[in-house]
């Protein structure tokens, strides 16, 4: 069994609390004297010389229970309502526990798009490496004051996992109310084994994470998995710890028990992490035995290789690769929108530029813009 990874030997950190351990929803407010360890035992990781970047849920959370909006299930407006009253509180109580210890704190707040479209994801980059620099500790959320219900993230897990592949984290860790993955839901089945270190992230460890809750929570096991799969395919271990109890970082360092999922060490450029790690995609190209089998080989994808499009989406957007079967065999950045595809479908690259009326490049999608497989 591969080693252990230890939080204390990090040289980056990403820490995803989620609202069940920060907000008391009985009195509306933050857990305070529980905040002040989770900073304390952070102070300490920054005096270890470990940059922390924290991806804090809670500000709808706040708002629906000091609003009274617990009753019924929120409409969108509600929600966004309630995430601008929220987080203002939200922040202030992180920045007032760090000021504490003479830390400054910043706000982030991130949209699906910020990590989606390339370059607001290279802007949000060089946001947060420049705060890294200044000494500052960012306090990051998702922005669901503007996010729509069909363009958001839905889940901090997922936010975290891409926070930490964009700013190349060692680490990220889930703080949760369960001490990492097990077999089967402990709570149901007796039987259900916790598990120490997960060297890989199969479709047999996804089908272990069951179905998110239901309730005030957007997470559970699912998306604590699919955020596993975009932060070990970017080179970063993940843990599943136990968070409710009093210096809940301190306690992982001391050994505490969690769930470990080691990281893909692969030699994947930056732009290529975020490709695989993209959430979602516009559109889907579907290719032939020929084409699959040139594509796991290292080609590029031509024209003549495809044989469907499915979906609508421009030049530049992010869409999926499908094999005849259905299955999702990749992903890439198109070089041509899907109308265009469309126009050259299955044609020999030395006929797309009379098909199209214009020269166009060779490749649909480049292979230094494709990263195959794709983990599902």
């Amino acid at each position: 069994m591969k080693q252990i990874p230890k939080i204390n030997k990090a040289r980056r950190i990403v820490i995803k609390i989620g609202s069940a351990l920060l907000v008391d929803g009985q009195n509306a407010c933050i857990r305070q004297s529980w905040l002040q360890t989770v900073v304390k035992d952070i102070v300490n990781l920054r005096m270890q010389n470990c940059d922390v970047l924290v991806v804090s849920s809670g500000a709808i959370a706040l708002a629906r229970y000091a609003f009274n909006l617990n009753r019924h299930k929120l409409r969108l407006a509600e929600k966004q309502a309630a995430a601008a009253i929220g987080q203002i509180k939200l922040a202030q109580a992180w920045s007032e526990n760090f000021l504490a210890h003479d830390i400054t704190t910043a706000q982030i707040l991130l949209t699906l798009e910020d990590t989606e479209t390339r370059l607001h994801y290279l802007n949000a980059r060089s946001a947060l490496e420049t705060l890294l620099k200044l000494g500052c500790i960012p306090i990051i959320n998702e922005n669901d004051t503007v996010a729509t219900s069909e363009i958001r993230f839905g889940d901090n897990d997922r936010l975290a996992a891409r926070v930490a592949e964009m700013v190349g984290a060692d680490q990220l860790i889930l703080l949760s109310d369960i001490d990492g993955l097990y077999t089967a839901d402990p709570k149901s089945d007796t039987n259900a084994q916790h598990l120490p270190i997960i060297e890989e992230i199969t479709p047999e460890i996804m089908a272990m994470g069951g179905k998110a809750p239901s309730g005030y929570s957007s997470g559970g096991m699912a998306t604590k998995l699919a955020a596993g799969n975009i932060a070990t395919t970017a080179g970063c271990a993940m843990a599943i710890a136990f968070g409710k109890l009093q210096h809940p970082l301190k306690a992982l360092q001391d050994g505490a028990r969690c769930s470990w999922f080691l990281p893909n060490h692969s030699t994947y450029s930056a732009r290529k992490r975020w490709i695989a790690g993209g959430i979602t995609t516009k559109g889907i190209v579907y290719v032939d035995h020929g084409a699959e089998k040139a594509l796991h080989s290292g080609k590029s994808l031509l024209p003549v290789g495809i044989i469907k499009v499915e979906g609508y989406f421009q030049r530049g957007d992010l869409i999926k690769i499908s094999n005849k079967e259905g299955l999702i065999i990749g992903s890439g950045v198109t070089a041509y929108d899907s109308s265009e595809i469309n126009q050259i479908i299955g044609l020999q690259t030395g006929d797309i530029n009379a098909s199209l009326g214009w020269e166009g490049p060779d490749e649909v999608i480049h292979h230094d813009d494709m990263v195959l497989p794709l983990s599902n």
